[in-house]
């Protein structure tokens, strides 16, 4: 498959009739065949690129190709470096959780949604816990009310479902403005 870069179409690999050419200053010249585009171009010892294919008649720029090529590369590399992947974190918790260990993964769940990190809950069964699912809704409720500054949207951990011997809940970081 093909990258973008590869289909530009430089000097005379250009199969139009009439292109409309502009000037490496961004001066329109005018509509011309390819070969009065070249010879111009070849005169400044720079490229005839196409820069847009599909226009009608298409539109051709005088340019050094190389040099262009090179600000495409450092531009994408720049957004790369800009652009954050939201991921899914994880924290597991237990019915019969303690208080430290409560706050110590709640704190947990406040960095990672901080950071700007979708977070799942889960709240994990075991033997005769599964009697008692309400013990979990209500860990997840308090999971909630810890991090609702931090939370966009609204949750109801009361309408959560015990899945197997899971019961879950994700939460939405709020959308930071940078």
């Amino acid at each position: 498959m093909k990258r973008e870069e590869d289909k530009t179409r430089i000097n005379s690999m250009i199969r139009a009739r009439e292109i409309r050419v502009v000037d490496d200053g961004g001066e329109q010249l005018g509509l011309m065949t390819p070969q009065e585009g070249m010879r111009i171009a070849d005169g400044k010892d720079l490229d005839l690129v196409e820069v847009a294919p599909n226009a009608v008649p298409p539109v051709c720029r005088i340019m050094d190709y190389g040099k262009f090529k090179y600000e495409q590369k450092r531009r994408a590399r720049e957004s790369r470096k800009n652009q954050h992947t939201v991921t899914v974190k994880e924290i597991k918790y237990r019915p019969k959780i303690d208080k430290h260990d409560f706050a110590y993964k709640t704190n947990h769940v406040r960095q990672f949604l901080s950071e700007g990190n979708k977070v799942k809950i889960t709240i994990m069964f075991r033997g005769r816990e599964m009697a008692h699912p309400e013990f979990g809704r209500n860990i997840l409720v308090k999971v909630v009310e810890e991090t609702a500054d931090l939370c966009s949207g609204e949750y109801a951990p009361a309408r959560s479902r015990l899945e197997g011997r899971n019961m879950s809940l994700v939460l939405q970081p709020i959308k930071v403005q940078k």
